[in-house]
């Protein structure tokens, strides 16, 4: 392996990881709300696009300096939901000069699993790996390899946007996100065993060590992970600081 990058695309962040050789190099992450906005108009705005095309010259410049070789963008739940994908995908592809991945919600599960689980020991297993993003929330169950896995509409950036419109959110809207969170995890146990696990790996926005841009939806996220602990009757987790782009570098050879 080279000097690979790989670019996560979510609704809330854009995320860059640089290795050479499997050895991390860089890690950097810019808030810059891609899907703000977007489950409600199902479009992207102009200025959500330029925030986050303008972290992406940056990435650009990272990448040149450091030599990398190959380069992976794979974007997510905000860019599968907006109509007018095209506004930001083709600019994507200028300034990197490689295609964008619109990648679908089960593949974004694989990756984040392959990722999340990397260093983990065997004997943990089975894991439920839970990567809880802006847009969406993934739910993948495996041991060294995937067994099932299903990407649900229930990340904190939508859940803020559709459930919170106070701070601190009222006991009613609590109630409210609550119900459509487990609506979304009824869909999961049609397709995953969450209960079946040993070990619940949790990665994404409900963690203590996140970013400060994303305390605005830390209630969401929380709120997230708290029902999933719940319905699969969990009284811990390993938090992860590996995931989605751990397991696209893994792809890059």
């Amino acid at each position: 392996m080279s000097t690979v990058a790989a670019i996560d695309c979510g609704t809330n962040s854009i995320r860059i990881l640089i290795s050479d050789e499997g050895k991390e190099v860089i890690r950097e992450m810019e808030i810059v709300k891609l899907g703000e906005g977007v489950d409600k108009t199902k479009n992207f705005s102009p200025a959500a696009v330029e925030r986050t095309l303008s972290a992406l010259r940056r990435f650009k410049r990272l990448i040149d300096e450091h030599g990398v070789t190959q380069v992976r963008f794979c974007a997510t739940s905000a860019t599968r939901d907006a109509q007018n994908r095209e506004i930001f995908t083709g600019p994507v592809q200028s300034i990197l000069g490689v295609a964008p991945e619109v990648i679908a919600g089960t593949e974004e599960a694989k990756l984040s699993f392959l990722g999340a689980t990397a260093e983990m020991s065997a004997s943990q297993g089975p894991f439920l790996v839970v990567d809880i993003g802006g847009g969406s929330t993934e739910f993948v169950l495996g041991d060294e390899s995937v067994s099932a896995a299903r990407s649900v509409d229930i990340g904190c950036v939508r859940m803020t946007e559709r459930h919170f419109k106070n701070d601190p959110p009222t006991s009613n809207e609590i109630i409210l996100a609550q119900k459509d969170i487990n609506r979304a995890i009824d869909l999961v146990e049609e397709i995953v065993p969450i209960r079946s696990a040993k070990t619940l790996v949790a990665v994404g926005a409900a963690l203590g060590y996140m970013h400060p841009g994303r305390v605005e939806v830390i209630a969401a996220g929380s709120l997230v992970l708290a029902e999933i602990m719940k319905r699969t009757g969990a009284v811990e987790f390993i938090a992860s600081e590996r995931d989605i782009l751990d397991g696209i570098v893994a792809t890059l050879k």
